[in-house]
Order: C-alpha cells, then sequence, then structure tokens
C-alpha cells in the first residue's frame, strides 16, 4: 500500500489545482491562491515521501509534472490574464454582465503557462537537475503570480498596488516569468541529504530569512523571496567553483 501514498498526495496536488482554476476564472484570486498554496504543499511531501518510503516511480514522476501543470502552470496563467483583463481597459471594454468577451493582449498572460509547460517537459528529459534546478521551479513562479493579488487585498499599499495594477508592469513580469522558468540559472534545490548545518548553510540561511521576510511583510515578501533565491543561488554557483 505504501507504494500509493505518493501519488494519492500527487493526486491531491492536481485536485487542488483544479479547484484553484475554477475560482481564478470567477475571479476569486484568494481563495484561488489558497488552493495553489495548498497543492504545492503536496507536491512537495510526495516527492519526500515517495524517498522516504523508497517506492519512487517513473509513473511519479510524469504524475507529478501533470499536476504541476494545472497548479503551478494553468492558474498562474490564468491569474495574469484575468489581471490583464482588468487593469487593460485601453485595449476594450470588459463587459462586467455576464456575456463573456475575449480580449487579445491580456492572452499574453498565459504564454505564462506555456513556458511552464515547456519547462516540464525539459525537466522531465534532464538527467542533471537531481541536486538543483536548471531555471525558476513551476511551484516557485507560481508563488510568484499568485503572490500579485494577494498583496492588493491584503498589503493595503496605494504604492505597491499602482505598480501591480500598471499593465506594462504585468506584461514584463510575464515575460520575466517566461523567461526565468527556461533559463539555464541554476538553482539550489531545498533536499536535504543529511541535516548538518556546513552543507546545507545556504539552505538554512534561506530558511530562515524567507521566514523573517513572511512574518515582517506578509504577502510582500514572496517577490522580494524569489528574488532572494535566485540571488543566493547564483552567490552559491560562484563560491562552489
Amino acid at each position: 500500500m505504501t507504494r500509493y501514498i505518493p501519488n494519492a498526495l500527487t493526486l491531491l496536488n492536481l485536485f487542488c489545482g483544479c479547484i484553484a482554476a475554477i475560482y481564478a476564472v470567477n475571479n476569486n484570486f484568494v481563495t484561488a491562491a489558497f488552493f495553489v498554496f495548498l497543492g504545492i504543499f503536496f507536491d512537495f511531501f510526495d516527492g519526500f515521501a515517495a524517498r522516504k518510503l523508497n517506492v519512487q516511480s517513473e509513473l511519479g514522476v510524469q504524475l507529478d509534472s501533470l499536476a504541476d501543470m494545472v497548479t503551478s502552470g494553468l492558474v498562474p496563467g490564468i491569474i495574469m490574464y484575468k489581471l490583464l483583463e482588468l487593469v487593460g481597459s485601453d485595449w476594450g471594454e470588459v463587459d462586467l454582465s455576464g456575456n463573456f468577451e475575449l480580449l487579445a493582449i491580456p492572452l499574453i498572460g498565459l504564454t505564462i503557462t506555456l513556458a511552464s509547460a515547456y519547462r516540464l517537459a525539459k525537466f522531465n528529459i534532464d538527467t542533471e537537475q537531481q541536486t538543483y534546478f536548471k531555471g525558476l521551479p513551476t511551484p516557485a513562479n507560481a508563488l510568484l503570480i499568485l503572490s500579485l493579488p494577494l498583496i492588493i487585498e491584503f498589503q493595503d499599499s496605494d504604492i505597491i498596488n499602482a505598480v501591480i495594477l500598471n499593465k506594462w508592469f504585468l506584461i514584463g513580469l510575464t515575460l520575466l516569468s517566461c523567461y526565468l522558468l527556461n533559463s539555464n540559472i541554476k538553482l539550489f534545490a531545498l533536499k536535504f541529504k543529511s541535516w548538518d548545518f556546513i552543507s546545507n548553510a545556504t539552505r538554512y540561511i534561506f530558511i530562515i530569512l524567507c521566514i523573517v521576510l513572511l512574518a515582517v511583510i506578509q504577502f510582500a515578501a514572496i517577490p522580494i523571496i524569489i528574488l532572494l533565491y535566485i540571488i543566493m543561488s547564483i552567490l552559491d554557483n560562484l563560491t562552489s567553483k
């Protein structure tokens, strides 16, 4: 029975992603974000469970990517599309009466979904990404995109909101997101082979900084954490050479 536990967790990730997609389409970004976070939680522990139970399989690898495609690929793309739709009055009126009108420019947001699919496909055939990631992992990218509506909802800062609700910022972030997903930047993975501090110094420092930032500035910390993750990874790569 133990061999089914990791796959069950992966399917819970997929289930959460499906629910998040429904809420995202209906402009309920906060609830969508909650289910994405829950899905990423299951995504983290399915791999952990597979390693601990020694039941890793090719089926599990493929299933994990398919689940991530929905939770961390489709949902962020929908969120970005909806944000661009809401702020982009210049490219057409948004009909709020219930009639559906597909606007062309906001479809740029769905390139996040396309880039996520490409990144996941590359990951599945890349034998190098065992101890590190090449490019930003899709869950981290999903957290970055999902943090935007959460910051607007809970931070209540006119300056920050003005930046986020700028169509050119959203388009720029979309393009940056697509690049980071498929870049060749080596990023450390939060996989601990042992618990000693010396060999895991970067991971421990990163986790501590994440906790502090989240406690101090809440959801506004998420973009900073992603930037910190990239910077610390680059520095770690330079020092390890």
